[in-house]
């Protein structure tokens, strides 16, 4: 077994990399342009999916591939806009293109492709969705660089007479260790919480309106790619993946503060991604205090993921939204059926960075 991950330094990437390496007897490749911290027991190759010729390059020099795991992502700045647009949906599709099309051309062993998308495949994101939503709904109508992946991607699979298989995984909201990305709350959150207790503060929420959401660890998605590239019920199927219960992020505000050993703070709602690049320099002061492994640049630190938290805590949000809520019945009876407790799960996630020296010690 000789799996291919493109996005290594993402949230999905990194943990899918890390679950791979560790399998007895299996091979592992990790495509990203940033070249990711502690990925032992993996080749990591810097590639820019944009770039047809590397990425056939790529592909030539591993050749015996037998699954490809495709979680890269193009964002533009601030995030949400961009979800709606033509040209980012274009580039994500090329992206995309740029890597399978010299695989099932070139890689003759190629036995599966797991393709990450997410829930704004049901339309959360430009209109109110039935709950919850499930995979087997008719396309939403809307324009969606999932769908011109995934029309590629069946497009390519016909081509060649499904001599390969593949499987769809819809995460919720990701939880996970990556840095510089562009939606992951743990560095975001820890960062904030770093410089509030260097000012002596307790750690005031700064959103909004409560919301029920679902969340994925990247850990457990990990799990789930592999039960996919190697279980004939996923083959050529579409899933949801969540951790299994709800979460509103108010109410877990006390697991976060006591994760980053701090007590919780007031309600004080702030945009996380106006306010903390005013203090890069107390990120920087912290890191240099603590002799952390981090980046001193609190952008490489966390990427656009203060953008994301502000959506995600509600921020500007007076009104409890209608929530987008999806069914994982699918994924259990096909025969995937873990879970996790998101709470503890989201704590599990400070300690790492914690134990990695990404973040300051906790608190005496």
């Amino acid at each position: 077994m000789k799996v291919l991950v493109a996005g290594a330094s993402g949230v999905v990437g990194y943990s899918a990399v890390k679950h791979f390496a560790a399998v007895p007897g299996c091979e592992v490749v990790g495509l990203s342009r940033r070249v990711p911290l502690d990925l032992d027991g993996a080749t990591l190759v810097s590639v820019d999916l944009n770039d047809a010729d590397a990425c056939r390059e790529a592909v030539r020099s591993h050749r015996d591939v037998t699954h490809l795991v495709y979680a890269a992502l193009f964002e533009k700045p601030g995030l949400v806009a961009g979800w709606r647009e033509r040209d980012q949906m274009e580039t994500n599709l090329r992206m995309f293109a740029n890597l399978l099309d010299p695989l099932v051309e070139e890689a003759g062993a190629l036995e599966h492709v797991t393709l990450l998308q997410g829930t704004k495949a049901y339309g959360g994101h430009v209109a109110t969705v039935p709950i919850p939503s499930r995979e087997v709904s008719p396309r939403h109508a809307h324009e969606n660089f999932y769908f011109l992946q995934e029309d590629h991607l069946l497009a390519q699979h016909e081509r060649r007479g499904g001599a390969w298989s593949w499987t769809i995984l819809r995460p919720q909201v990701i939880l996970g260790e990556s840095l510089g990305s562009n939606m992951n709350l743990i560095p975001a959150l820890a960062a904030y919480g770093a410089v509030l207790h260097e000012a002596g503060e307790p750690l005031h929420f700064p959103g909004g309106a409560r919301s029920v959401i679902e969340v994925v660890s990247a850990d457990l998605l990990a799990r789930a790619i592999a039960w996919a590239a190697s279980t004939v019920e996923a083959g050529n199927e579409i899933f949801n993946v969540t951790n299994g219960d709800v979460l509103v992020w108010r109410d877990a505000w006390p697991v976060v503060a006591e994760a980053l050993g701090m007590e919780p703070g007031a309600d004080r709602p702030m945009a996380l991604a106006e306010e903390m690049p005013r203090r890069a320099a107390e990120w920087e002061a912290i890191v240099d205090r603590y002799g952390l492994r981090a980046p001193r640049s609190l952008d490489a630190f966390v990427g656009q993921s203060f953008v994301y938290a502000d959506l995600l805590l509600g921020y500007g949000r007076d009104r409890v939204p209608m929530p987008q809520l999806v069914s994982t019945i699918k994924i259990r009876q096909a025969g995937f059926t873990e879970c996790v407790d998101s709470e503890a799960d989201l704590a599990g996630w400070f300690d790492q960075l914690r134990e990695r020296r990404l973040i300051p010690p906790r608190p005496r």
